[in-house]
């Protein structure tokens, strides 16, 4: 509060040394806040940061400035608006980049990729940046008190891409596109190997190198299943 005074008090001289300029008066930082909350909890979430960015804007120099951001941000993505948020979480790690909230914002930039993820059938690019993001944050700070959840969407994350790759997979061995088939298989198997998509993987390897004619690599493929997966649904259908 104190700091909100002097701010004010200086602003105050500020203007009254500007000559006969006219200045418009910029509402207190501390009124801007009250209203951005009341509709923050109002959950009229644009109305909020909207006011919250006119806090950052007219007082950048605030200690409530970055403050201000991580709220603008968290009222976009509430709001259901990631591309405000993700361009809000932009301007805060320009200007605030060793602010505390620093790991919030990162995990929040996931979260509105995350957000955006459709099913494995459609293009998977936002995965791949929800993914990116959570990444980096897990890397950045792993002491964090996101880093577990972010963990937790890592692995979503690479099983909906494991699977949007299976899924593509087993469309090229409907088509006889064994080539194809077997490099997106075996990306999954090499890239995916905590995924629950890897013993699929293993047994549709099986099958494409038994179609092509090459039993030893089929072989190989259903010996690691068994191995690695001894009760797995799949290398029960290897006997079968």
């Amino acid at each position: 509060m104190k700091k909100i005074v002097l701010l004010l008090c200086i602003m105050g001289m500020l203007t009254a040394c500007g000559g006969s300029e006219e200045i418009v008066p910029e509402r207190p930082l501390e009124d801007i806040y009250q209203e951005a909350y009341k509709e923050f909890n109002k959950k009229n979430y644009e109305e909020a940061a909207e006011l919250f960015q006119t806090a950052e804007s007219q007082y950048p120099a605030s200690p409530w400035a970055a403050d201000a951001l991580v709220m603008m941000a968290y009222s976009r993505y509430l709001d259901n608006d990631f591309a405000g948020s993700i361009l809000t979480i932009d301007r805060y790690m320009r200007f605030h980049p060793g602010h505390k909230d620093v790991p919030y914002m990162m995990y929040l930039r996931g979260m509105d990729y995350y957000r955006q993820v459709s099913d494995v059938r459609r293009d998977p690019e936002m995965s791949a940046f929800a993914l990116q993001q959570f990444q980096q944050l897990v890397e950045r700070f792993p002491n964090s008190e996101y880093a577990k959840n972010a963990e937790n969407k890592i692995l979503i994350l690479k099983n909906y891409i494991a699977g949007k790759v299976m899924y593509a997979a087993r469309d090229d061995m409907q088509k006889q596109n064994w080539v194809s088939a077997i490099g997106r298989l075996q990306s999954v198997v090499n890239t995916a190997q905590e995924t629950v998509m890897t013993p699929e993987a293993m047994f549709r390897l099986t099958e494409c190198y038994t179609a092509i004619g090459l039993p030893e690599q089929a072989d190989g493929y259903a010996k690691m299943l068994k191995t690695n997966f001894p009760d797995n649904e799949w290398t029960k259908k290897l006997d079968k």
